[in-house]
């Protein structure tokens, strides 16, 4: 069952579950997008069917805060404000050694589709973050992070390159063990409502699975 935090009529809000698809790909395995489709299906009794726009993304194995566009109208609305910087999302990560209390990164990502990675390269395009320091135990750090921009698995690659990979992130830290999941959430959201323009700001608590769990 997903945990729905916000509807209206051009609305969805909803906690995107770990190790869940956004969007079908060709493993055919079940999608975020699809589950919430058949939701609104089932729920207002509509035939054919349901249109509801994507505007924003999470990696498969990153959990938490997403807005769905129930309209066409909406989805326009929330596009233009992630195009002007006004769509705000604050993650929150593990990271393997000990951080300073705060900084900016900013790196040239570049993405090889074949192998569904992201490098650094002089040849990639502008990627920047800000990431402050909340709490370090056991040699790791907890970090919040503001995206600046939004790169194809830019947190997870910026943060490696920099020499802290994210704990459990198989693909770029050497450290990891394949049966963990990588240490990033989506924490919060803010945005303006795409009619009313009031500003809402939506938050999660951090899972309590390990490494998150020893920073309560």
């Amino acid at each position: 069952m997903i945990n729905i935090l916000y509807e209206d009529n051009h609305l969805l809000v909803v906690e995107k579950p770990i190790n869940c698809l956004v969007q079908e790909d060709n493993t055919k395995d079940t999608d975020l997008l699809n589950l919430l489709k058949q939701y609104l299906k089932e729920k207002y009794g509509k035939p054919g069917n349901v249109y509801l726009g994507l505007v924003h993304r999470l990696d498969r194995m990153v959990g938490g805060v997403m807005v769905f566009a129930k309209t066409s109208k909406a989805a326009a609305r929330l596009s233009e404000q992630i195009r002007k910087k006004e769509f705000q999302k604050t993650y929150y990560a593990v990271v393997e050694g000990i951080l300073k209390q705060k900084g900016t990164l900013e790196d040239y990502l570049k993405k090889d589709e074949k192998r569904r990675i992201s490098f650094v390269s002089p040849k990639g395009k502008i990627a920047r973050l800000n990431y402050e320091v909340i709490s370090i135990k056991e040699n790791k750090t907890l970090v919040k992070i503001n995206l600046e921009t939004g790169r194809h698995h830019q947190i997870r690659v910026q943060f490696s390159h920099f020499g802290y990979p994210l704990y459990g992130d198989a693909k770029y830290n050497k450290k990891a063990n394949l049966k963990d999941s990588v240490a990033l959430f989506a924490k919060e959201l803010s945005f303006y409502h795409p009619i009313t323009k009031e500003l809402l700001t939506f938050t999660l608590d951090l899972p309590k699975r390990y490494p998150f769990s020893i920073f309560e």
